[in-house]
């Protein structure tokens, strides 16, 4: 049986000719590290489950997985003074090596980080083939297997091969709703500041991260609470702002004064998908503010409500499929050279954020040192910049990713203090 690929999959494929399309979840496990029996668990999960030998048919836009045995190398990674810095290292590393897609081909790598009484292990996944629920369990399975010492039993298969559901004829209405909003995208785009890039041609991803702590989730929440916004909407503006910081001189052209930023939305509930269900099925959204120099924090986050509220309603999110069709129409008629400026120009976003809350994937235990993780995922050609947010219990891991030829390294550390600095305000206001 083959699976058909959905658009959003479609277009990663093509986003993955210009560069890797990967991603990268970093667990921390509250375990001393025993290779050959990590080994035989992640074999025997992907196994289990499935998750091998995959074959892709982008002419005829299918997928099968051959299934059978799998034998993963897991790389070690030796950390010497800086801890960070390393990790660091070895991610972006990943994000920019390409998945060898041959006839048949493994679409997962391994790595760890051995430390005295624990370790944390690096998967390493082509997007295209899941989302980061998809992930999340497997990862889940894995490391529930491991610390219980049971390298053997894993549940059976999940389901790998589910009905399409983006089709734009099942969903007349909303393609209906997606087309009368069509013109106020555009118009937000055409209004959008372009950043400007060092080298067009050059892709290449960095990496950094760093935690809030329950204080700073706490504020947070209540924040969100009390201005009337969602957390999501709290982190768009939060981000938004710090954007806002690096080019103020856009406020003083005379278009293209807006900043635009993209939000990845799970749809599995939307579509009624259960957890056995393994695949990728995802939508976005976009926000637009001009951000003036005097608007506050309140007033940008309930203005960003205002959108993703008139977003969720028309459950518009869902018509990414829309968007995805044009932008491959569109990009099949240019070159490879001219694919890699044709976002920047007609859909200039200046970042964007993924939002996972593992909380409610992976129930811990209360009284026990919680699993920890982080997230790294590949920039691609739409957005020079993606804040992966990860809430593990009471913390919040947020992994940063960008174009070197977008973003310096300065810039990176600007946006993060500037985002720390906010938070700070926030917990000291009445």
């Amino acid at each position: 049986m083959d699976g058909r690929l959905n658009i959003f999959q479609r277009t990663m494929l093509q986003w993955n000719d210009l560069h890797p399309y990967n991603v990268v979840h970093v667990i921390r496990i509250p375990a001393a590290l025993d290779l050959a029996r990590l080994r035989n668990v992640i074999n025997g999960a992907l196994e289990a489950h499935g998750l091998t030998g995959l074959t892709l048919n982008r002419r005829g836009g299918t997928y099968h997985y051959h299934g059978g045995a799998v034998s993963c190398e897991i790389k070690t990674i030796a950390i010497e003074e800086n801890w960070h810095a390393s990790l660091c290292a070895e991610i972006e590393g990943q994000l920019n090596t390409a998945f060898v897609q041959g006839e048949r081909f493994n679409p997962f790598k391994f790595f760890v980080v051995p430390e005295s009484d624990c370790f944390s292990l690096g998967v390493v996944y082509f997007h295209a083939v899941a989302d980061a629920e998809s992930i999340v369990l497997l990862i889940k399975e894995m490391v529930e297997a491991y610390l219980e010492g049971n390298d053997s039993q894993f549940p059976g298969p999940v389901n790998l091969y589910p009905n399409r559901r983006d089709g734009l004829l099942r969903h007349p209405i909303l393609i209906a709703k997606k087309l009368a909003a069509l013109p106020s995208l555009l118009s937000d785009m055409r209004n959008s500041h372009r950043l400007p890039y060092r080298d067009e041609k050059d892709f290449s991803n960095r990496f950094t991260f760093f935690a809030l702590d329950s204080g700073d989730l706490d504020s947070l929440k209540k924040t969100a609470k009390t201005w009337n916004v969602t957390l999501n909407d709290l982190f768009l503006s939060l981000l938004m702002k710090c954007f806002s910081r690096l080019e103020s001189d856009r406020v003083r052209e005379p278009r293209r004064r807006n900043i635009s930023i993209g939000c990845i939305v799970n749809l599995r509930k939307d579509l009624g998908l259960d957890q056995k269900v393994f695949g990728l099925f995802l939508g976005s959204l976009v926000v637009t503010h001009e951000i003036p120099g005097d608007i506050s924090l309140m007033e940008l986050a309930k203005d960003i409500r205002r959108q993703t509220l008139a977003i969720k309603r028309g459950r518009l999110y869902m018509g990414t499929s829309l968007e995805m069709t044009f932008g491959r129409f569109m990009l099949s008629w240019f070159s490879t050279e001219r694919r890699k400026k044709l976002y920047q120009k007609y859909y200039p976003l200046w970042g964007g954020i993924t939002n996972v809350n593992l909380n409610s994937l992976w129930k811990q235990p209360v009284d026990e040192k919680p699993i920890d993780c982080f997230r790294a995922v590949s920039t691609g050609p739409v957005t020079p910049m993606v804040l992966s947010i990860t809430t593990v219990k009471d913390v919040v891991n947020l992994g940063i990713t960008y174009r070197s030829t977008v973003f310096s390294e300065l810039d990176i550390e600007q946006i993060k203090g500037d985002f720390l600095e906010m938070l700070k305000h926030l917990k000291t206001s009445p």
